[in-house]
């Protein structure tokens, strides 16, 4: 992209993740960020490497941490992204600091994309009350009870908040959370919890 179309220049955005994040989910929308002009972080619960899979069966690649959560400020953040995989996020949701981590940019205001399981954490912290997403069918239940509504639908926005359903619908959900990131101060988030 030229400098003219790169929506996310100059912003920062954080991608927490932990081992068993699925690959393609964390690679394709991490490169549709880096595209569009953002300086991306891969945020863990530890320092070194995560180790990232294939339908959350077969090992594929290792990536390098950033930071841990402990070492990062939300603050020094535009936006999150929270990409999916089954064991990932529910490592993710054990973690009281990755969770405060994700509420921050709740109550910051800041605009949010989180892609099939990725919503657990969104659960977890409270953040999916009173918001329409969409997830991982497996996750309906999980978004009900925790006083959200559910669509079975390829990308969701709700109020800066971008939610999608699988790795089929990351066109949608890059091109989707790449136009929020841009927007950012002008998301204005309903921190619920």
């Amino acid at each position: 992209m030229a400098q003219g179309q790169q929506p996310l220049a100059g912003k920062r955005v954080a991608c927490l993740a932990a081992d068993g994040v699925e690959d393609v989910e964390y690679a394709q929308s991490r490169a549709a960020a880096e595209q569009a002009g953002a300086e991306v972080h891969l945020i863990s619960l530890q320092s070194g490497e995560i180790q990232s899979m294939n339908q959350d069966i077969d090992p594929a690649n290792r990536y390098r941490v950033d930071r841990t959560v402990d070492e990062a400020d939300p603050a020094d953040y535009d936006a999150l992204l929270l990409p999916g995989g089954t064991v990932n996020p529910d490592r993710l949701r054990m973690s009281p600091p990755a969770m405060d981590f994700v509420r921050a940019f709740f109550q910051q205001q800041k605009p949010v994309a989180a892609i099939c399981h990725g919503p657990w954490s969104l659960v977890e912290t409270g953040m999916v009350n009173g918001r329409t997403v969409t997830s991982f069918p497996s996750l309906r239940t999980d978004i009900r009870n925790a006083g959200g509504t559910w669509v079975d639908k390829q990308v969701q926005v709700d109020n800066g908040l971008v939610t999608s359903r699988n790795p089929s619908d990351l066109p949608a959900f890059c091109a989707t959370m790449v136009e929020q990131f841009a927007q950012g101060e002008d998301v204005r988030h309903m921190a619920t919890a």
